[in-house]
Protein backbone atom coordinates (compact mmCIF):
# COMPACT_ATOMS: atom_id res chain seq x y z
CA UNK A 1 0.00 0.00 0.00
CA UNK A 2 1.50 3.33 -1.03
CA UNK A 3 -1.14 5.46 0.71
CA UNK A 4 -2.27 5.90 4.29
CA UNK A 5 -4.84 8.01 6.06
CA UNK A 6 -3.61 11.55 6.74
CA UNK A 7 -4.30 13.90 9.62
CA UNK A 8 -5.91 16.35 7.22
CA UNK A 9 -8.46 13.73 6.18
CA UNK A 10 -9.24 12.84 9.81
CA UNK A 11 -9.72 16.52 10.68
CA UNK A 12 -11.97 17.08 7.66
CA UNK A 13 -14.15 14.08 8.50
CA UNK A 14 -14.30 14.97 12.19
CA UNK A 15 -15.39 18.54 11.47
CA UNK A 16 -17.86 17.37 8.85
CA UNK A 17 -19.42 15.09 11.46
CA UNK A 18 -19.39 17.96 14.00
CA UNK A 19 -17.23 16.10 16.50
CA UNK A 20 -14.65 17.48 18.90
CA UNK A 21 -11.29 15.80 19.21
CA UNK A 22 -12.39 14.52 22.63
CA UNK A 23 -15.61 12.99 21.27
CA UNK A 24 -13.71 11.20 18.50
CA UNK A 25 -11.09 10.02 21.00
CA UNK A 26 -13.75 8.52 23.27
CA UNK A 27 -15.30 6.59 20.39
CA UNK A 28 -11.89 5.17 19.43
CA UNK A 29 -10.61 4.49 22.92
CA UNK A 30 -7.63 6.85 22.62
CA UNK A 31 -6.77 10.21 24.14
CA UNK A 32 -7.68 13.54 22.61
CA UNK A 33 -3.93 14.27 22.49
CA UNK A 34 -3.56 11.35 20.06
CA UNK A 35 -6.20 12.87 17.80
CA UNK A 36 -4.40 16.22 17.96
CA UNK A 37 -1.09 14.58 17.03
CA UNK A 38 -2.66 12.87 14.00
CA UNK A 39 -4.29 16.07 12.79
CA UNK A 40 -1.09 18.06 13.20
CA UNK A 41 1.04 15.50 11.32
CA UNK A 42 2.94 14.51 14.47
CA UNK A 43 1.88 10.89 14.26
CA UNK A 44 -0.37 8.40 12.48
CA UNK A 45 -3.11 6.13 13.81
CA UNK A 46 -2.14 2.48 14.17
CA UNK A 47 -3.36 0.27 11.34
CA UNK A 48 -5.67 -1.53 13.79
CA UNK A 49 -7.57 1.73 14.19
CA UNK A 50 -8.39 2.19 10.52
CA UNK A 51 -11.59 0.14 10.61
CA UNK A 52 -12.85 1.76 13.84
CA UNK A 53 -12.15 5.24 12.42
CA UNK A 54 -13.99 4.35 9.20
CA UNK A 55 -16.94 2.99 11.19
CA UNK A 56 -17.18 6.17 13.26
CA UNK A 57 -17.41 8.26 10.10
CA UNK A 58 -19.66 5.70 8.35
CA UNK A 59 -17.35 5.26 5.36
CA UNK A 60 -15.20 2.43 4.00
CA UNK A 61 -11.51 1.99 4.83
CA UNK A 62 -10.74 2.60 1.15
CA UNK A 63 -12.53 5.95 1.29
CA UNK A 64 -10.71 6.81 4.52
CA UNK A 65 -7.29 6.10 3.02
CA UNK A 66 -8.01 7.79 -0.30
CA UNK A 67 -9.54 10.85 1.29
CA UNK A 68 -12.44 10.66 -1.16
CA UNK A 69 -15.78 10.04 0.48
CA UNK A 70 -18.40 8.64 -1.85
CA UNK A 71 -21.94 10.02 -1.99
CA UNK A 72 -24.30 8.08 -4.21
CA UNK A 73 -28.03 8.69 -4.13
CA UNK A 74 -30.00 6.23 -6.26
CA UNK A 75 -27.13 6.07 -8.76
CA UNK A 76 -28.71 3.10 -10.51
CA UNK A 77 -31.44 5.43 -11.78
CA UNK A 78 -29.33 6.59 -14.70
CA UNK A 79 -26.54 4.49 -16.18
CA UNK A 80 -25.60 7.40 -18.43
CA UNK A 81 -23.73 8.71 -15.38
CA UNK A 82 -21.55 5.60 -15.37
CA UNK A 83 -17.86 6.03 -14.70
CA UNK A 84 -14.99 4.08 -16.23
CA UNK A 85 -11.57 3.42 -14.71
CA UNK A 86 -8.48 1.92 -16.38
CA UNK A 87 -5.37 0.74 -14.54
CA UNK A 88 -2.24 2.18 -16.21
CA UNK A 89 -0.20 -0.83 -15.07
CA UNK A 90 -2.27 -3.84 -16.16
CA UNK A 91 -4.96 -2.25 -18.33
CA UNK A 92 -7.75 -3.57 -16.09
CA UNK A 93 -11.07 -1.89 -16.99
CA UNK A 94 -13.53 -1.17 -14.18
CA UNK A 95 -17.05 0.22 -14.52
CA UNK A 96 -19.09 1.78 -11.72
CA UNK A 97 -22.63 3.15 -11.68
CA UNK A 98 -21.55 6.12 -9.58
CA UNK A 99 -18.67 7.48 -7.55
CA UNK A 100 -16.20 4.96 -6.14
CA UNK A 101 -12.74 4.77 -4.58
CA UNK A 102 -11.02 2.15 -6.71
CA UNK A 103 -7.47 0.86 -6.42
CA UNK A 104 -5.51 -1.43 -8.73
CA UNK A 105 -1.85 -2.33 -8.28
CA UNK A 106 -1.73 0.01 -5.30
CA UNK A 107 -2.82 2.99 -7.40
CA UNK A 108 -5.92 5.06 -6.69
CA UNK A 109 -7.65 5.24 -10.05
CA UNK A 110 -9.37 8.42 -11.21
CA UNK A 111 -12.60 8.24 -13.24
CA UNK A 112 -11.96 8.89 -16.92
CA UNK A 113 -13.35 12.08 -18.45
CA UNK A 114 -14.82 11.54 -21.90
CA UNK A 115 -13.87 13.91 -24.70
CA UNK A 116 -15.67 14.42 -28.02
CA UNK A 117 -14.35 12.29 -30.88
CA UNK A 118 -11.77 13.97 -33.15
CA UNK A 119 -10.09 13.42 -36.51
CA UNK A 120 -7.69 10.90 -34.96
CA UNK A 121 -10.48 8.97 -33.25
CA UNK A 122 -13.31 8.82 -35.77
CA UNK A 123 -16.22 6.51 -35.12
CA UNK A 124 -18.73 5.25 -37.67
CA UNK A 125 -22.06 3.79 -36.61
CA UNK A 126 -24.47 1.80 -38.76
CA UNK A 127 -27.97 0.89 -37.69
CA UNK A 128 -29.12 -2.55 -38.74
CA UNK A 129 -32.48 -3.84 -37.52
CA UNK A 130 -32.17 -3.78 -33.71
CA UNK A 131 -28.38 -3.32 -33.56
CA UNK A 132 -25.74 -0.64 -33.80
CA UNK A 133 -22.60 -1.71 -35.62
CA UNK A 134 -19.77 0.47 -34.33
CA UNK A 135 -16.46 0.81 -36.13
CA UNK A 136 -13.59 3.03 -34.98
CA UNK A 137 -11.06 4.27 -37.53
CA UNK A 138 -7.99 3.51 -35.42
CA UNK A 139 -4.96 1.25 -35.55
CA UNK A 140 -4.82 -1.77 -33.25
CA UNK A 141 -1.11 -2.29 -32.63
CA UNK A 142 0.31 -3.64 -29.38
CA UNK A 143 1.50 -0.15 -28.50
CA UNK A 144 -1.54 1.89 -29.54
CA UNK A 145 -5.06 0.49 -29.60
CA UNK A 146 -8.69 0.82 -28.57
CA UNK A 147 -9.19 -1.03 -25.28
CA UNK A 148 -12.98 -1.17 -25.02
CA UNK A 149 -16.23 0.14 -26.48
CA UNK A 150 -19.39 0.65 -24.42
CA UNK A 151 -22.96 1.64 -25.18
CA UNK A 152 -24.98 3.30 -22.42
CA UNK A 153 -28.70 3.85 -22.01
CA UNK A 154 -30.49 5.19 -18.93
CA UNK A 155 -30.74 1.74 -17.37
CA UNK A 156 -28.11 -0.41 -19.10
CA UNK A 157 -24.46 -0.50 -20.15
CA UNK A 158 -23.16 -2.92 -22.78
CA UNK A 159 -19.39 -3.27 -22.96
CA UNK A 160 -17.08 -5.04 -25.41
CA UNK A 161 -13.39 -5.56 -24.55
CA UNK A 162 -11.02 -5.19 -27.50
CA UNK A 163 -7.46 -6.41 -27.91
CA UNK A 164 -4.37 -5.36 -29.91
CA UNK A 165 -4.17 -6.77 -33.44
CA UNK A 166 -7.93 -7.34 -33.41
CA UNK A 167 -10.63 -5.21 -35.02
CA UNK A 168 -11.78 -1.91 -33.52
CA UNK A 169 -15.46 -2.74 -33.85
CA UNK A 170 -18.43 -3.92 -31.81
CA UNK A 171 -22.16 -4.59 -32.04
CA UNK A 172 -24.74 -3.44 -29.51
CA UNK A 173 -28.47 -3.92 -29.08
CA UNK A 174 -30.07 -0.51 -29.68
CA UNK A 175 -32.54 -0.71 -26.74
CA UNK A 176 -32.41 2.96 -25.78
CA UNK A 177 -28.67 3.53 -26.28
CA UNK A 178 -27.91 7.24 -25.96
CA UNK A 179 -24.13 7.31 -25.65
CA UNK A 180 -21.22 5.37 -27.13
CA UNK A 181 -17.91 5.36 -25.27
CA UNK A 182 -14.53 4.03 -26.36
CA UNK A 183 -11.10 4.13 -24.78
CA UNK A 184 -7.74 4.65 -26.50
CA UNK A 185 -4.85 3.41 -24.38
CA UNK A 186 -2.80 6.52 -25.21
CA UNK A 187 -5.34 9.29 -25.66
CA UNK A 188 -8.06 8.39 -23.18
CA UNK A 189 -11.84 8.13 -23.21
CA UNK A 190 -14.05 9.44 -26.02
CA UNK A 191 -17.82 9.53 -26.41
CA UNK A 192 -20.46 10.39 -28.96
CA UNK A 193 -24.23 10.42 -29.38
CA UNK A 194 -24.91 7.39 -31.62
CA UNK A 195 -27.18 9.46 -33.87
CA UNK A 196 -24.31 11.85 -34.59
CA UNK A 197 -22.11 8.87 -35.37
CA UNK A 198 -24.65 7.70 -37.94
CA UNK A 199 -24.88 11.20 -39.39
CA UNK A 200 -21.08 11.43 -39.65
CA UNK A 201 -20.96 8.11 -41.46
CA UNK A 202 -23.67 9.17 -43.91
CA UNK A 203 -21.94 12.49 -44.55
CA UNK A 204 -18.63 10.75 -45.22
CA UNK A 205 -20.29 8.43 -47.75
CA UNK A 206 -21.98 11.37 -49.46
CA UNK A 207 -18.70 13.28 -49.63
CA UNK A 208 -17.04 10.26 -51.25
CA UNK A 209 -19.84 10.03 -53.81
CA UNK A 210 -19.42 13.72 -54.65
CA UNK A 211 -15.68 13.26 -55.07
CA UNK A 212 -16.21 10.26 -57.34
CA UNK A 213 -18.74 12.17 -59.43
CA UNK A 214 -16.34 15.09 -59.64
CA UNK A 215 -13.52 12.83 -60.83
CA UNK A 216 -15.84 11.36 -63.45
CA UNK A 217 -16.81 14.80 -64.75
CA UNK A 218 -13.16 15.82 -65.04
CA UNK A 219 -12.36 12.62 -66.99
CA UNK A 220 -15.24 13.33 -69.39
CA UNK A 221 -14.08 16.91 -69.93
CA UNK A 222 -10.52 15.78 -70.70
CA UNK A 223 -11.82 13.22 -73.23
Amino acid sequence: MNQYVTGAVIRKLREKNKMTQLQLAEKLGVTDKSISKWENSKGLPDITLLEPIAEVFKISVTELISGNTIHNANVSANMLRSKFYVCPVCGNVIHSMGEAAIHCHGILLCPLEAEPTDEHHMIFIERSCDEYYVRIDHGMTKEHYISFVAAASSDDVQMVKLYPEGNAEARFKIRGVRRIFFYCNRDGLFSIDPVKGIDDYSKLEKDKEKENKGDGAEDTAEA
